[in-house]
């Protein structure tokens, strides 16, 4: 692509369409499974495991996405993807009792691991390298997007006709996606890579270089996605008269807002600087949310949210693909995602934790003791986290 020309080339907007309604398939499903899995006879201990497979699978399934991501064309991968996500979706509306949910959920994680990794890098590879960042932004807005709209929908669509009849709404949104990416000219085939004689081919777990960001990625996920899990349970148990459906819609629209007032500052200012203004925002939200009492506060802790994790994640997403070579891209991606992964597996499992044993006036003051580890790990890696802007 000529240096000048804009980075949102008809390929790259389907493919930012598409991200939208594979994020949004999944996520329009997670505020109802649980309901949905009692209500075909499953106990809460087993509700609750069919609720968590999906994030403990990806898990382990990200490995293999990276290293698959980086041999095979990203568009074929996506379209498994997006197939198996509309197989787990479809499944869940004809699934007779709660023991098959547990089977469609990990069919559904593993299309939504595939596409997310795949997605991810395919974008990467439409757009010149010295704009990742900026098509991170927007990529990581429409992810935003989808996670604040989708579950406020999805709560109001099961209220009018029920589980089964909502949840095909998702299904749709992934068939939506699957006829999206056709219609993409580049299908992102891998580059040929040579190998050196003698070595021998083996399965990467991680990329190394990505791994401050993974951990990084996971520190900053665990009190949105602790927010996310348990900010309406937080305000009953506070009494606090709150309109929480509100939140992530008001923590979209800043996003949106910054997104579009930063635009190519994400390719131009260093990792720290962009490190400094999240944690103090992470800092002000939890602080926020710990004496929230009305709207306002809540509005203003849902703005710095914004600034403190929904900057910081494409940030992180794009020093990610900074910092590994052009052939481990995918690999590069599946490790981020894996931090994502375990920050919200973690987050509300451990936070609820908490929410058993202490008062419900510690939930978030505790979370506090993230800051310094977020530092350590960006202490320990500064440089080479700041030095990624310099491998466009």
């Amino acid at each position: 692509m000529a240096k000048g020309k804009s980075i949102y080339t008809k390929d790259v907007i389907l493919v930012m369409a598409a991200s939208f309604f594979f994020m949004f398939s999944t996520m329009f499903v997670n505020p109802l499974i649980n309901g949905y899995a009692k209500s075909l006879g499953a106990s809460s201990a087993f509700a609750g495991i069919i609720v968590g497979i999906m994030s403990i699978a990806a898990m382990f399934l990200r490995p293999i996405a990276g290293n698959l991501t980086d041999k095979f064309s990203k568009y074929q991968l996506s379209f498994i993807g997006g197939i198996l996500i509309m197989i787990g979706v479809i499944g869940y509306v004809f699934a007779p009792a709660s023991g098959w949910l547990l089977l469609f959920r990990i069919i559904n994680g593993t299309g939504f691991v595939l596409c997310t990794v795949c997605m991810t890098t395919w974008l990467a590879f439409l757009v010149p390298r010295q704009h990742v960042g900026q098509a991170m932004g927007f990529y990581g807005l429409m992810n935003a997007l989808a996670m604040a709209v989708a579950p406020a929908l999805a709560i109001n669509i099961y209220q009018k006709t029920g589980y089964r009849a909502a949840i095909i709404a998702s299904a749709v949104s992934s068939f939506l996606m699957v006829i999206m990416i056709q219609f993409v000219g580049n299908r992102a085939n891998p580059q040929k890579r040579v190998k050196k004689q003698g070595s021998p081919h083996h399965l990467k777990i991680i990329q190394k270089n990505v791994l401050p960001i993974a951990l990084l990625t996971t520190l900053f996920a665990f009190p949105y996605f602790a927010t996310q899990a348990d900010l309406v349970t937080y305000a009953e148990q506070r009494h606090l008269h709150v309109a929480v459906s509100s939140f992530f819609l008001i923590y979209a629209l800043v996003l949106l807002l910054i997104r579009v007032v930063l635009k190519n500052l994400f390719d131009t200012v260093p990792f720290g600087v962009w490190f400094w203004i999240s944690l103090a925002s992470t800092f002000i939200y939890i602080m926020l949310l710990s004496v929230m009492k009305n709207n306002w506060i809540m509005a203003l802790a849902a703005a710095f949210m914004a600034i403190g994790y929904g900057v910081i994640y494409s940030i992180l997403q794009s020093t990610a693909l900074l910092l590994a070579p052009i052939s481990e891209q995918g690999l590069a991606s599946s490790t981020f995602y894996l931090g994502l992964d375990v920050g919200m597996s973690f987050g509300p499992i451990i936070m609820g934790f908490v929410n058993d044993i202490l008062p419900v006036k510690y939930f978030y003051p505790v979370q506090l003791i993230l800051l310094p580890l977020m530092l350590l790990v960006y202490f320990r890696y500064r440089k080479r986290l700041n030095n990624a802007i310099n491998n466009h």
